[in-house]
């Protein structure tokens, strides 16, 4: 496995009905080239050496040693492929067929997994054929002589990998297998299926495979008949499906009639963090029955410059998908306004002041601010926006902080701290010519000085604008702009903040053109605190990505450090691969240390945060997703970092 990724496949060949022969050479032939792509672990559907719809044929012994020679002839022509192979087909036990799910690698036959539940309604036949593996009362059956284990508690384990098997009806159930074969510690479930096709049953199929996996904390690979089953009565459209953790890895292309191959990498260590952080997972283990663990083996692979085909997406808190991106931006605002809202009614105020910089943060912060005070029918005039123009404002930022107050018919107010904080560098003996931590600092509290007289003056509340990333890195002055009364930025993600600046632009202000271009410019001004001085060309001169680094990057970094806890040499692996051709693995390694460094030496400006929202999957609050000492040593990751 390859950061802790295993390749798994669903693969539907094509069939014909009792031809146990042809319908092995398909199988052989779809194994090989799924294995040849690196899957490890190959499901294919449910009676797939038979074909499903064979009917009364299962009650012909013609038929049922024929699929036990045809289970041999797959053994041995898929002996030397380095994959968990698993295939269906009838085998008889005890005076009874079963419905079985065959495990086999290396040309050694692991066991067999007979199904539970049996589909008996509607177009459902199965009792008239088989029996379910409740009434199983054997240890072991044979295929053409060779014993093996049958039982539907088996488990086929390598290392972390643990793989449990069920057949399409169990998924159907109130509480399917996979339910207790994930509390017995599988992590990756395979469904062999043969689910005909009819109008809005795949969407709720993708639905159950999804939330089978989120509930199971696992990864479901699902492979059902497809092209050449008996279109008597129904029709089959060869789903194959991989999911995991409730997310859609892949689906293959249905009916289609040459055969589906659907190939994903699942990560075995994220699901393991998964189940660590729920512990709902733990208190359900004494539900857990006792499975057999089959210990299979996977030869050494070369992993060098391997291609993962797991999508690692550069700004894992944005959708890529424009409209799932438009209605994550809606729900966020929503949920930014109903807890701004909610402050406001139970202090009952109808104050609000912020300072406005003319900068993505606080202007996100002023538009949730009018959205509430519209929602609680307050006059926008009760919202002060303050600018306070300093050392380094410069022009464009100044201008579009005026625009953007008069656009939303808020009070304007400009308190200029120039004057105040040269006074200050008096007071304290500061050379107003050193540029360093105090000449910024002192700017800082200035500003929020005056933010908080100015709410005790008027009886309103100030209104923190710091984001997410910023906690992360620490990127603020304590108690400067680190401080607030309520922090409705402190769920959203530097990369999160420009598009929700933007899907403003375009749904809100659709008809003010000059409004909307404002916000569109504030999108595309640099990032910057604006605590040094301009350039001679009165440009910003302090960016703070060339201060602390890409907050892609940083945003990037926080969100498998948090929300999948994976080790620094993981996320720079998998960091390379998604900024390919952006940046190199020297440039990331350089970044990924100095985030930990700040993550872990700033841990105390969180530790006392305002209140604010959690928007997402993570959080930094104190009180609810990330607590964590001040104090706490950063020596095990930066030295990991340093090895890389």
């Amino acid at each position: 496995m390859y950061l802790g990724l295993l390749r798994v496949a669903a693969v539907v060949p094509k069939v014909n009905v009792a031809d146990c022969e042809y319908n092995a050479s398909q199988i052989i032939e779809a194994t090989e080239k799924a294995a040849k792509c690196g899957a490890k672990v190959i499901v294919t559907p449910e009676l797939g050496v038979t074909g499903y719809t064979c009917g009364d044929l299962f009650h012909q012994s013609t038929l049922l040693n024929a699929a036990e020679s045809a289970l041999l002839k797959i053994l041995e022509a898929t002996k030397h492929l380095d994959a968990l192979l698993v295939v269906g087909a009838p085998l008889r036990c005890g005076g009874s067929v079963f419905n079985c799910a065959v495990a086999m690698k290396n040309g050694e036959f692991l066991g067999a997994v007979p199904k539970t539940y049996l589909p008996n309604y509607k177009e459902f036949y199965e009792k008239r054929w088989f029996a379910s593996a409740v009434v199983l009362k054997h240890s072991h059956t044979s295929i053409c002589g060779i014993k093996l284990r049958i039982s539907p508690q088996l488990m086929f384990s390598h290392c972390q990998l643990k793989v449990a098997i069920e057949l399409c009806e169990d998924l159907w159930t109130p509480i399917p297998p996979s339910s207790f074969a994930s509390l017995a510690g599988a992590n990756v479930i395979l469904n062999l299926s043969a689910s005909n096709e009819v109008i809005g049953k795949h969407n709720y199929l993708l639905s159950l495979v999804k939330q089978q996996s989120a509930r199971c904390r696992a990864a479901y690979v699902y492979a059902s008949s497809g092209f050449g089953e008996s279109t008597t009565d129904l029709v089959f459209a060869g789903n194959a499906i991989i999911a995991e953790n409730g997310r859609l890895l892949g689906e293959g292309e249905r009916f289609s009639t040459i055969g589906t191959k659907l190939i994903a990498d699942i990560d075995l260590e994220l699901l393991e963090n998964e189940r660590i952080t729920a512990t709902s997972y733990a208190d359900s283990l004494p539900f857990a029955p006792s499975f057999e663990e089959i210990p299979i083996e996977f030869g050494s692979t070369d992993h060098h410059d391997r291609k993962t085909l797991r999508p690692i997406p550069k700004h894992p808190f944005v959708p890529s998908d424009d409209r799932l991106l438009s209605d994550r931006c809606e729900e966020i605002i929503n949920i930014q306004t109903e807890g701004l809202m909610r402050r406001l009614a139970h202090i009952h105020c109808s104050k609000l002041i912020v300072g406005v910089s003319g900068g993505l943060d606080s202007t996100l912060a002023l538009l949730v601010a009018a959205t509430a005070f519209d929602r609680l029918c307050l006059d926008r005039s009760g919202i002060v926006g303050i600018t306070m123009p300093g050392f380094g404002t410069t022009g464009r930022t100044y201008n579009n902080a005026l625009k953007l107050m008069n656009a939303l018919g808020v009070t304007v107010k400009e308190i200029p701290i120039a004057d105040a904080v040269r006074q200050h560098f008096s007071d304290i003996g500061h050379d107003i010519n050193n540029h360093d931590i105090t000449y910024e600092n002192s700017q800082a509290r200035e500003r929020t000085q005056i933010l908080m007289d100015y709410a005790n003056k008027c009886g309103g509340i100030v209104l923190g604008t710091g984001d997410l990333s910023e906690l992360a890195l620490g990127w603020a002055t304590y108690n400067g702009d680190h401080m607030s009364m309520y922090g409705v930025n402190a769920g959203v993600p530097k990369t999160l903040v420009k598009y929700l600046v933007r899907w403003f632009a375009v749904t809100g202000f659709s008809a003010d053109p000059h409004a909307a271009g404002t916000l569109l410019d504030i999108v595309d001004t640099p990032i910057s605190p604006e605590l040094i001085p301009a350039d001679e060309h009165g440009n910003i001169k302090q960016k703070t990505e060339d201060l602390v680094g890409p907050y892609e990057l940083h945003d990037f970094f926080l969100y498998y450090v948090l929300r999948h806890g994976f080790a620094p040499a993981k996320i720079l692996e998998i960091c390379v691969k998604a900024f390919e051709g952006v940046y190199d693995r020297t440039y990331i390694s350089r970044w990924l240390r100095e985030f930990y460094r700040r993550f872990f030496q700033q841990q105390f400006k969180r530790s006392c945060l305002p209140d604010g929202p959690k928007v997402g999957s993570v959080s930094l609050s104190p009180r609810g997703d990330w607590r964590m000492p001040s104090d706490a040593s950063a020596a095990l990751w930066l030295a990991e970092c340093d090895s890389l």
